[in-house]
């Protein structure tokens, strides 16, 4: 079975090279050793990477949110509050909406809503809104003018 992933795959025929080309077990056992480490230092490469790429967003939404500017600082709580109307409208509102005109004897249609698209931002959100409330507990907040 070939490997999707290209390191792996790499791998995978560096170790059945060295099966074949290494007849010496302690040679072998040596050069399979040497590359697992260069594939540990690749992986390891790579979270770094990550992490780095996590920190540098992080350092970008400091600097957001201590912005005076509304239009810099607010688009979060903008976006948590579009998030929010949109499940009341379509679980709430809704609902009732179509509901109350089939009392009354009327067919009210309300519009749906893609809540997929809308799960998805408001599950993000939500996830950043845990590291907020992890960094109150901690004591790391900082002062937040916004009331957030």
């Amino acid at each position: 079975m070939a490997a999707f992933d290209p390191v792996t795959a790499a791998m995978n025929l560096g170790s059945q090279l060295i099966d074949r080309l290494i007849p010496d077990p302690a040679a072998k056992a040596a050069a399979a050793l040497a590359l697992l480490q260069l594939q540990q230092s690749g992986e390891l490469a790579s979270l770094a990477a990550t992490t780095d790429l996590a920190k540098g967003q992080l350092a970008v939404d400091q600097v957001e949110a201590a912005s005076p500017a509304t239009f810099t600082s607010g688009w979060r709580p903008f976006i948590g509050w579009v998030c929010g109307l949109g499940l009341a409208c379509q679980f709430l509102v809704a609902p009732f909406v179509t509901w109350g005109s089939s009392v009354f004897g009327k067919t009210l249609v309300f519009p749906t809503l893609d809540m997929g698209t809308l799960l998805t931002l408001l599950l993000g959100m939500l996830g950043l809104g845990g590291m907020r409330t992890y960094e109150k507990v901690q004591g790391a907040a900082g002062v937040n003018t916004k009331g957030g």
